[in-house]
């Protein structure tokens, strides 16, 4: 069997939609590493949110913050935080437009002064679940509301990225603000609504990130597969051999994947595994 190396997002891909990794992804991955293979997280998260029900599964290291931190082993080969400059442009336009957000980085999420609130609110009230589901919610969900830090100085340098929930503001507004000096990807977590998104450096995403890991690990030549859901997957998916979108994934990028599986649920990471004797 060929050695491959597999990157895998983590929202909608690795996890559902209650953050809550399934039994045959677990499953599949133990299996292909195993086999021999490399598998790397590939996400738009930033390290202080990949909890340790995902890091336990075991990978042989990540792409985190949409590209801009790779780590190989526990080794740090590359990170890359915005400028003071553009943070406090961040959060003087956000402030000001009454949307929330917070700022990302590998010791923590800084939450703007609303924000915990109102995602307690969105996870956990006004709905009717049944208590699989509630527990679900609150084994997945409940360690990300736990890292979101209040009441603190948001003009930092060691952030990684922003993330910001939907608001009176159009996304396409959004975008205008800030294009050129960050990437806007829209919709990136759909629980936060359809003119949510987050803001990452320019010139960072997840295929550049993958050809540094490559090039560092000197595997130019080995066959590449990853497995992604949202439209800051599109980079990778184009640029590995296999690029596989989940059944879940956004139309867009089902269009530009090279094959598409089942959802995260049905068991899509598996399933595509066994297509591709990965395991």
């Amino acid at each position: 069997m060929n050695k491959k190396i597999i990157f895998i997002d983590i929202d909608g891909t690795l996890v559902n939609n209650n953050d809550v990794v399934p039994i045959s992804a677990e499953i599949a991955i133990k299996e292909a590493r195993n086999n021999g293979h490399y598998v790397f997280l590939c996400t738009g998260r930033s390290k202080a949110e990949i909890y340790d029900h995902i890091l336990k599964i075991g990978f042989d290291g990540m792409i985190a913050a949409a590209g801009g931190y790779i780590e190989v082993n526990n080794n740090i080969i590359f990170h890359k935080t915005i400028s003071a400059k553009a943070a406090k442009h961040v959060v003087e336009y956000f402030t000001s437009n009454n949307v929330e957000y917070y700022l990302e980085s590998n010791c923590g999420l800084f939450a703007s002064k609303n924000l915990k609130k109102r995602l307690n609110k969105l996870f956990f009230n006004g709905k009717d679940m049944d208590e699989k589901t509630k527990g679900e919610i609150e084994k997945g969900l409940q360690p990300f509301l736990d890292t979101m830090i209040e009441n603190e100085n948001m003009l930092r340098e060691d952030i990684n990225k922003v993330s910001f929930l939907e608001s009176e503001l159009s996304f396409n507004i959004i975008k205008t603000e800030f294009e050129g000096e960050f990437n806007v990807i829209h919709r990136t977590v759909p629980a936060f609504g359809e003119n949510s998104g987050e803001l990452s450096l320019p010139n960072i995403n997840k295929a550049n990130a993958i050809e540094k890991l490559l090039t560092h690990l000197n595997l130019t030549d080995i066959e590449t597969y990853a497995y992604g859901d949202g439209m800051n997957d599109l980079e990778m998916i184009q640029y590995v051999k296999y690029g596989i979108a989940m059944g879940n994934a956004a139309p867009k990028l089902k269009e530009a994947a090279f094959d598409i599986t089942d959802t995260h649920d049905e068991g899509g990471i598996y399933n595509s595994f066994k297509k591709y004797n990965i395991i």
